[in-house]
């Protein structure tokens, strides 16, 4: 008697104001260089899926460069923009000024939101976007050291406000910690290998900086196709400075509940442990009815809320990818409230 509520998604153009909205010609250039600053990864399928329209409220929680919000804005819905990044966060207060009190931006990790809607008086959303992972900004900020390409301190936090970095982890984790980081978060075949060499060197020279721990990484294990070889380590990194996979567990939890009846709850991710977490919240939100061998009969689901509008993961399209290498590993799972 297992079953799970799948809605059929609705496909459909992308509103025709996205591109009809009159702005200065200096205003429209500089959205223009943002926009391609940014590439916000699956907008068009984020934008019929979510269904953004005048009069709802969405709630981007992972607001970035500020591509899908600016997307949501002139399709006429209002936003809730979140990021724990500062820099962010002053960066779209500033880009998207111009739509005046439809936007509201506040620095804040989405695993709070529920504090910031309290806050505001909020009580209910009418949709959510968690775009996960890295920003463009923050990768091509050599200062914020999340890049293995640019050198700059070995910081890696999101919210510099956290006391956790890059640095503290590769100089002070134990060797058996570290293989289990490179390995788990980082899917890093030579998790074991690294892990030793950077315990023996830190001895006599502390990792401080991101090209030094880059190139003796490279160094180890030489390369393996396009990929730069330090990319698995320095994302695990990341994932554990930023507490990242707690986040989304947390979050998940936190916008559901906040989710009005209709309203929906969009996902992308680019690791499979995040897709992982967010099939199985969603998967475990959208089953009615549970059953077990030793139970006389099935039982109610106390989580049943959710329903499965993307039964298999939205994938970025050939063209997106050329465009956009770095949308090649998203993938976008879609759910609504149904109670």
């Amino acid at each position: 008697m297992l079953h799970q509520h799948v809605i059929n998604p609705v496909w459909y153009s992308a509103p025709a104001c996205l591109a009809a909205d009159p702005v200065a010609p200096e205003e429209g250039a500089q959205q223009m260089e943002d926009f391609f600053y940014h590439l916000p990864v699956l907008r068009r399928e984020v934008l019929e899926l979510l269904k953004p329209k005048q009069n709802l409220l969405i709630l981007d929680a992972t607001c970035g460069g500020g591509g899908h919000t600016e997307a949501f804005l002139r399709s006429g819905a209002d936003v809730l923009a979140l990021d724990q990044d500062p820099d962010a966060v002053q960066h779209i207060s500033e880009r998207l000024a111009h739509f005046g009190r439809r936007i509201i931006v506040r620095q804040a990790n989405f695993r709070h939101a529920d504090r910031v809607l309290q806050e505001l008086g909020i009580r209910s959303i009418g949709g959510a976007l968690l775009d996960l992972g890295v920003s463009s900004r923050q990768l091509e900020n050599a200062e914020r050291g999340f890049s293995f390409i640019r050198n700059g301190p070995l910081d890696m936090r999101m919210d510099p406000r956290t006391s956790l970095t890059a640095a503290t982890i590769v100089n002070e984790y134990s060797e058996e910690e570290l293989t289990r980081l490179f390995r788990e978060l980082g899917e890093e075949p030579a998790a074991r290998r690294i892990a030793t060499l950077l315990v023996k060197m830190r001895k006599t020279s502390p990792f401080r900086e991101t090209l030094p721990l880059a190139r003796t990484i490279e160094k180890l294990v030489g390369r393996r196709g396009r990929q730069h070889p330090a990319t698995q380590v320095f994302q695990a990194l990341r994932m554990e400075v930023n507490d990242e996979l707690g986040a989304l567990e947390q979050g998940l939890r936190v916008l559901t509940a906040r989710l009005e009846p209709g309203g929906r709850i969009a996902v992308i991710t680019f690791h499979s442990l995040e897709d992982r977490i967010v099939k199985n919240f969603f998967r475990d939100h959208s089953r009615e009815w549970l059953d077990r061998p030793e139970w006389p009969e099935p039982r109610r689901n106390p989580d049943y809320d959710l329903g499965l509008v993307t039964p298999k993961p939205v994938e970025p399209s050939e063209e997106e990818q050329r465009a956009n290498p770095r949308s090649r590993s998203a993938k976008l799972r879609v759910a609504e409230k149904i109670k």
